[in-house]
């Protein structure tokens, strides 16, 4: 009698495909476990997603899968059921979803099961020798050195940035041997919980907080919302002694790469147990490894970005979101999930605690406090001996900049620097300028393929489309007169760093944005610096404002927030106000007085004076009841459908019909087709449909309704398309 299997394949059609079961694995068979399947010309990795007797598919056209590649299933009950209400709500196919939740070497068809390491160390001969005799090789004396202390394993060869060719040279001279390990599940910790540090005394606020947190069983929902500097982490480290001591683990997201050094090594020097990290910057097999050690139990502690959301735990105890606001958190590319929400998901499913912490909470999770469906915990007071942030607007208007900054912003920088302090500049716009301009004809060098100007990046002499990476060198001549007068127009990090390494040059000056940050591992070097006091001017986009711990900053210049307070999106007032909170938090971390000052031609705007004077506490509950009248996002709920075309008519007439299939009244609200902000992106034509409703189930009951007529429309093969629920931005 044969056996069928439905496997779930990463493809983006709604469906799963039948494959008939070879005699030799029918006895092996169970839900869960990966196949490598033939479909079309390739072999695709997939997940058994159901077990059947008969199949409506002919005999003579069902193939049988090539390759049986597990034995027991990948991923736990929870995670499944997880993966499989994401498809929905997210409306994607279940195989998209399950490849989500598989490490990339997994989805290649790598084995789960713990791996064989190489470790190096000194032999006999390599003990006795003089380390001197290495002086002219440094790269070999260094990693000598190392194995002087203890043997090295081929992964710490990656992590460390150790030389191979060092590692060969030393085997080549007869002094290193290597040995072949399987790699055992250690659960010690489980039994013996040591801690490498004593805790800090808590204040009242974070011991209340701490109290609360510790009496929560099964799955609860905590916002902890703190002020910048009011030792949040604190509280997660006293949490996780009471998690990690009843043998269970953790679960920790952050929104940026950047994060997870300083957040790695605050854990690290509190508890003395395994911690994975799993983030996009890691090898496939590095990935792979951390995933193993979480699954298997090994590892007391996850960290990770996003995508570490899925990773299965063996004892799961505690999830928390650090920075639960940030916009990373949200996938723009393949299924457009929300880690946040399947976060809450996720601790439903496992009966574990969730918390979710921030300075300046999104208004979706503070609109969920506010109601009661989640425990609100508030840290209103710096921890240690910070002192509230003092605020100031500089008015640029008919003020004469000098690389966009005015002269009190420099005499105040002058002031702060003599001081010996150090002094931290934002400005979100890398590059040397944002566009380059005729001196005479005014012309704007526009991207050919995007409704958008080049952005010069003068030290690698080019001009570049941020929106869809067009990239030139940088003309001599205007394209449209021909002159040779040609400058560029506003001010970038690369210009404002320049300008600043001439205006201050016994100051070292740092720039941190993309451009300076590509290299593995650059900016955890720069980070190190800045706290051992080696810069004393930063300078930088966004990645510096997210949570990093500076104690000699004391003054914080936001240069130029003219822009963000003009947008076609009606989250930019909220994204603004986090944004400023966030940067402003930077300043005053220890015991030294902090400011914060902004420079805009808007001094009057209400938006400012509101956030300056009341805080994002109030200016963020002023905004739940602006978006209520809106009938905006949290009070609505919305889905955005979004089509690229060649030509704009196709993807306008898709969206068009669409629309006609939706329904329109009091409770349900259809508006478009119409262009995106940023009309033209990489050569195509980009048309969005926003459609909203005040009810969540009747958004998704609708939607789904009308999915494969959506599908089967002909207007759709002539445009790409893309459906994002809860969208988080509109451009």
């Amino acid at each position: 009698m044969p056996v069928f299997v439905e496997v779930a394949l990463p493809v983006p059609m709604r469906q799963t495909f039948s494959y008939q079961v070879p005699e030799s694995n029918v006895s092996q068979i169970q839900l869960g476990l990966r196949v490598k399947v033939p479909f079309g010309r390739q072999q695709l990795v997939g997940l058994i997603t159901a077990i059947k007797q008969e199949c409506d598919v002919p005999a003579n056209k069902i193939k049988p899968f090539s390759e049986l590649l597990d034995t027991t299933p990948l991923l736990p009950e929870s995670l499944y059921k997880l993966t499989l209400w994401a498809a929905r709500y997210y409306f994607a196919s279940q195989g998209q979803m399950l490849s989500q939740a598989l490490p990339v070497a997994l989805r290649k068809g790598l084995s789960a099961q713990p791996q064989t390491v190489t470790f190096f160390s000194l032999n006999d001969a390599g003990k006795a020798v003089d380390i001197s005799v290495l002086k002219r090789a440094p790269a070999q004396k260094k990693l000598f050195e190392l194995l002087q202390q203890s043997s090295i394993s081929q992964d710490d060869f990656t992590t460390q940035e150790l030389s191979k060719v060092a590692l060969k040279a030393l085997e080549d001279k007869g002094w290193v041997e290597r040995q072949l390990v399987v790699n055992e599940t250690d659960l010690s910790w489980r039994e013996q919980l040591n801690m490498t540090e004593t805790p800090l005394k808590l204040n009242k606020q974070q011991a209340v907080a701490v109290s609360v947190l510790n009496q929560q069983k099964g799955f609860h929902c905590s916002l902890l919302e703190g002020i910048t500097g009011s030792g949040k982490t604190e509280v997660y480290l006293s949490i996780l002694e009471t998690i990690l001591k009843q043998g269970k683990q953790a679960l920790i997201l952050v929104p940026e790469i950047g994060l997870t050094p300083q957040t790695i090594n605050r854990f690290k020097r509190r508890f003395d147990v395994t911690i994975a990290v799993i983030h996009s910057a890691l090898t496939d097999n590095q990935r792979l490894e951390a995933w193993r050690q979480a699954r298997s139990g090994e590892a007391a502690i996850i960290i990770g970005t996003r995508s570490a959301l899925f990773t299965p735990m063996a004892y799961p105890g505690l999830i928390i979101l650090d920075e639960e606001h940030d916009s990373s958190f949200k996938q723009q590319e393949g299924v457009r999930y929300h880690a946040r929400d399947l976060a809450v998901m996720r601790g439903h499913l496992e009966k574990v605690q969730v918390i979710l912490g921030s300075a300046t909470p999104s208004l979706e999770t503070l609109q969920n406090a506010i109601s009661g469906r989640y425990t609100h915990l508030e840290l209103a007071e710096r921890a240690g001996a910070a002192q509230k942030v003092k605020q100031g607007i500089i008015d640029i208007r008919s003020q004469p900049l000098k690389s966009g900054m005015s002269a009190s912003m420099i005499n105040e920088m002058r002031m702060h620097l003599d001081a010996g302090n150090q002094v931290l500049l934002f400005l979100n716009r890398r590059g040397f300028s944002p566009a380059l301009l005729c001196h005479e004809c005014g012309h704007l060098h526009e991207c050919d393929r995007c409704d958008a100007f080049f952005t010069v990046h003068q030290g690698l002499n080019e001009i570049c489309c941020h929106h869809c990476g067009n990239q030139y060198a940088i003309p001599h001549q205007c394209h449209e007169c021909g002159s040779t007068m040609l400058m560029g127009h506003g001010t970038g990090t690369e210009q404002l760093a320049q300008a600043l390494e001439q205006e201050f040059p016994q100051y070292p000056v740092v720039r941190i944005d993309r451009d300076t940050t590509r290299k593995k591992g650059s900016l955890e070097k720069q980070l190190n610096s800045i706290l051992k006091g080696e810069y004393k001017i930063l300078v930088g986009t966004q990645m510096l404002a997210k949570g990093h711990h500076f104690p000699d900053v004391t003054l914080v210049g936001l240069m130029d927030v003219d822009g963000a307070l003009f947008s076609a999106d009606f989250r930019a007032p909220e994204r603004f106000a986090q944004l400023y909170t966030q940067v402003s938090g930077r300043a005053g971390r220890a015991d030294k007085p902090g400011k914060v000052l902004l420079q805009t031609h808007q001094s009057e705007n209400p938006i400012l004076h509101d956030l300056l004077k009341n805080g994002y506490g109030k200016f963020a509950r002023a905004q739940l009841e602006e978006r209520q009248q809106a009938l905006l996002p949290p009070a609505w709920h919305m889905v955005l459908l979004r089509a690229d075309a060649h030509l704009a008519e196709d993807a306008d007439n898709f969206l068009q019909q669409v629309a006609n299939l939706l329904p329109q009244d009091k409770d349900f609200e259809v508006i478009g087709p119409m262009p995106a902000p940023l009309d033209r992106k990489a050569g195509k034509y980009r048309r969005q449909l926003l459609f909203q409703a005040k009810n969540r189930q009747r958004l998704q009951q609708e939607f789904e309704q009308i999915l494969p007529q959506i599908e089967a429309l002909t207007e759709s093969k002539r445009c790409r398309w893309s459906i994002d629920r809860d969208p988080q931005d509109l451009m």
